[in-house]
């Protein structure tokens, strides 16, 4: 289903089991413009990122404004990519309103969405997205029908070149929140090529999965893994700076992830986030962080010959010893 409309663009995903139309499959399946078995483009020195932090509601028009002008902003400061947290278009305060706000990527949402990235002439990062399946599916709360949560790139033409359903779905009830009431789970790995690097893409509680991203990095050759977050307060104190630092140095490679912090209604749930917004290097140091409460946007220079440095001294990607420890070995 994903088919990249862009002539840079190189995305790629893997299959496991079901796909997420609902048909069967396994392996990898790989499409690309770039010839095959090409090696994927070298990024620039140094890129610009825009990392965003925000309070969504449960309002779609009050949600775009506020990006539309981050978006803006960053295009001022020279950002080739925008990362945008999960639930950046709405975030729900009653049970089954995220099935009722959910519309296909091929929706009006979405096409305001990739007309800011065409207007700014940037990429955008937008995940996670409430996208309404293309077939039926079971009932989720609400008596709404279930949805994905979907992690879409955009490109500085306004085109969709890659979407990732979320796999891991957040049920986790001592925190109020259960996923999968709403949610359908993915079952592909997505990767994409960008002015910035090659991107991972995930979504939140992906973040928990060491193994999807030590696929991203070890066998896709990720540059920078994309984690768009809305972490709950209890889980975030815990485990939000540790997880991103370990993913980082584990994979070496960058780390963005754009988080919702704050209250998000005061009328229903009360659902609340974290925040810190995060930016951490290939070495695990963290080149951003905007804390419980700060809204807005900041702006990280990533570079190619920091990652390659911290690969070169430690190549991880050499001593790995999968033949050992690595999927299905007893």
């Amino acid at each position: 289903h994903l088919v990249p409309r862009h002539p840079a663009a190189r995305c790629a995903v893997t299959m496991a089991g079901p796909t997420a139309g609902g048909a069967g499959g396994g392996g990898e399946r790989q499409q690309s413009r770039s010839p095959k078995g090409k090696a994927p483009p070298r990024p620039p020195e140094t890129s610009k990122i825009g990392l965003v932090q925000m309070c969504s509601r449960n309002d779609k028009d009050v949600n775009f404004e506020e990006c539309g002008r981050l978006v803006a902003e960053a295009a001022r400061q020279g950002c080739q990519l925008v990362a945008l947290p999960e639930c950046f278009s709405f975030i729900g305060a009653r049970p089954g309103e995220a099935q009722v706000a959910a519309e296909p990527l091929s929706g009006p949402i979405m096409a305001k969405y990739c007309a800011l990235a065409k207007q700014h002439g940037l990429w955008l990062s937008l995940g996670g997205f409430q996208e309404r399946p293309k077939q039926a599916t079971a009932e989720g709360e609400g008596g709404e029908a279930k949805i994905f949560n979907t992690h879409a790139i955009v490109d500085a033409d306004g085109q969709i070149v890659a979407d990732y359903r979320k796999i891991h779905l957040f049920d986790a009830p001592f925190t109020g929140l259960v996923e999968s009431k709403q949610s359908m789970a993915g079952s592909e790995v997505v990767f994409c090529d960008s002015p910035v690097g090659r991107l991972g893409v995930t979504i939140c509680y992906d973040l928990r999965f060491p193994e999807l991203y030590q696929k991203l990095r070890f066998e896709h050759g990720c540059d920078v893994l994309l984690i768009p977050a809305a972490f709950t307060v209890p889980t975030g104190s815990a485990h939000w700076e540790l997880l991103l630092r370990a993913r980082a140095v584990e994979c070496q490679c960058y780390v963005v992830a754009a988080a919702q912090a704050g209250r998000h209604n005061e009328d229903g749930n009360k659902r609340e986030s974290w925040g810190h917004a995060m930016v951490v290097d290939p070495w695990g140091k963290v080149l951003e962080d905007m804390g419980r409460s700060e809204l807005g946007l900041r702006v990280v220079e990533i570079s190619r010959s920091a990652t390659e440095d911290v690969r070169r001294r430690m190549p991880l990607i050499d001593q790995r010893r999968y033949d050992i420890y690595g999927p299905g070995k007893p």
